[in-house]
């Protein structure tokens, strides 16, 4: 009967959703820590969770708890008027951001760090760059409106989110996309040449910390830290898209707080997937003149910073902080690297199947790069009871929840292996 359920589901999504998804082929019903079930009574072991949104692994208890606790009492009332976890969350993401952004980072504590709330992390992009360009005619009256991205970026999905993304495939049949945008080639290691195209008449420049749908990219060593010293010398608002390198993926707080050799901060900086633990929201923080650029009425958003989100998003914070997660990111995310480096080196050697070539990533936002399409590899795994994604076309990606244990990782390594070299090169 729910195999049958299943088909028949199948079915009714070929008929009544739009096809601008390609999902595999099971529909799940619920799930537990880092288990996944779908409506045929199949167990799966996620390693995506949520696209990284799961920073918990799904039904964490003090999670559900305080989503019900939080709907029993208001969900919803606009921001026509003030709402106190909104408030609290603003608050709470200024004392971890604080310290690395710009502000602080200069030794002016007396300048704020504000947030800006909205529902996901092209909105939090969007904000980011109309904020940017507001603070460079409103408060410093400077006609700047060139926006620089990079290639291989992700920034969402909106109009003038995508026409920043710096991959042809996800801007295809859009255009003609925002005439202000352009791409800065993605840094070589010794080779930072691109930064000279930042100039007094950039606006501003929007970098993922790592290039997630890009395909687990990491710039090179210094690179974040000489694009800092450009952006400031030149006057351009510099933007960090944490939407999936963010609260707690790589093993800090946000991804530029773990960048080797410090010194880098943001003047604006992206959050969303996991901020709310898989509740729909997305957070804007800006520092300093910067946040001075939105005035009333200049931006906003329905339900952006509602009751429910932002209570399940304080309840994430918590978690992470009392459990000391962020140390245990970085534990697991070690033996993660090691046990994905030791598959890439085995099936460098292998005459058969489909060759892994290395690996990429921190924490626990890590990736597999294989001589090929990954796409056949995840399917192996999905019959094998593993969930991963794709990203870049050639690379596996690994997100799994916060809360992983070495266990569940060696376990997803042994599925891996095998869909490996089940796959026909």
């Amino acid at each position: 009967m729910t195999r049958d359920r299943n088909q028949q589901l199948l079915e009714s999504a070929e008929r009544h959703l739009l096809h601008n998804y390609k999902q595999q082929p099971i529909v799940l019903t619920r799930g537990e820590g880092v288990r996944l079930w779908d409506v045929a009574g199949n167990r799966y072991l996620d390693m995506t969770a949520g696209i990284a949104a799961c920073p918990l692994g799904h039904a964490h208890p003090r999670l559900a708890e305080a989503i019900a606790e939080q709907a029993r009492r208001l969900i919803h009332a606009s921001n026509l008027y003030f709402i106190e976890a909104q408030i609290r969350l603003a608050e709470r993401l200024a004392e971890l951001a604080g310290p690395t952004m710009g502000p602080a980072a200069l030794g002016k504590p007396d300048r704020p760090v504000r947030a800006f709330f909205c529902n996901s992390g092209a909105e939090a992009n969007e904000a980011a760059i109309k904020l940017a360009k507001r603070y460079q005619t409103t408060v410093r009256g400077q006609d700047r409106v060139e926006v620089l991205s990079f290639e291989g970026s992700f920034h969402g999905r909106t109009i003038a989110t995508v026409g920043l993304t710096g991959q042809e495939k996800y801007r295809s049949g859009f255009g003609p996309l925002i005439e202000w945008g352009r791409f800065l080639p993605f840094p070589e290691a010794g080779d930072f040449s691109c930064l000279e195209q930042i100039t007094e008449a950039t606006c501003a420049v929007i970098l993922e910390p790592i290039q997630a749908e890009g395909g687990i990219r990491v710039a090179p060593p210094g690179f974040l830290k000489a694009l800092r010293e450009r952006c400031t010398a030149t006057g351009a608002v510099l933007i960090f898209d944490e939407v999936q390198t963010g609260i707690g993926r790589l093993g800090g707080w946000f991804g530029h707080q773990v960048e080797p050799g410090g010194g880098v901060w943001p003047d604006v900086m992206s959050l969303a997937k996991g901020l709310a633990g898989g509740v729909p929201i997305g957070a804007m923080v800006a520092c300093g003149d910067v946040a001075e650029g939105f005035a009333p009425g200049s931006h906003a958003s329905t339900f952006g910073g509602n009751p429910l989100s932002c209570a399940a998003a304080l309840t994430v914070l918590r978690v992470i902080e009392e459990e000391r997660v962020l140390e245990r990111v970085v534990t697991v995310g070690e033996h993660l690297g090691r046990r994905l480096e030791q598959l890439a080196q085995r099936h460098r050697a292998l005459p058969a199947g489909r060759r892994a070539i290395g690996t990429r990533g921190r924490g626990l936002l890590r990736g597999l790069a294989l001589d090929g399409d990954a796409s056949p590899v995840i399917g192996k795994a999905r019959e094998r009871g593993l969930l991963l994604s794709v990203a870049g076309g050639t690379v596996i990606r690994f997100a799994p929840s916060l809360l992983v244990t070495t266990q569940e990782i060696d376990e997803a390594i042994d599925i891996i292996d095998a869909s490996l070299a089940a796959v026909a090169p």
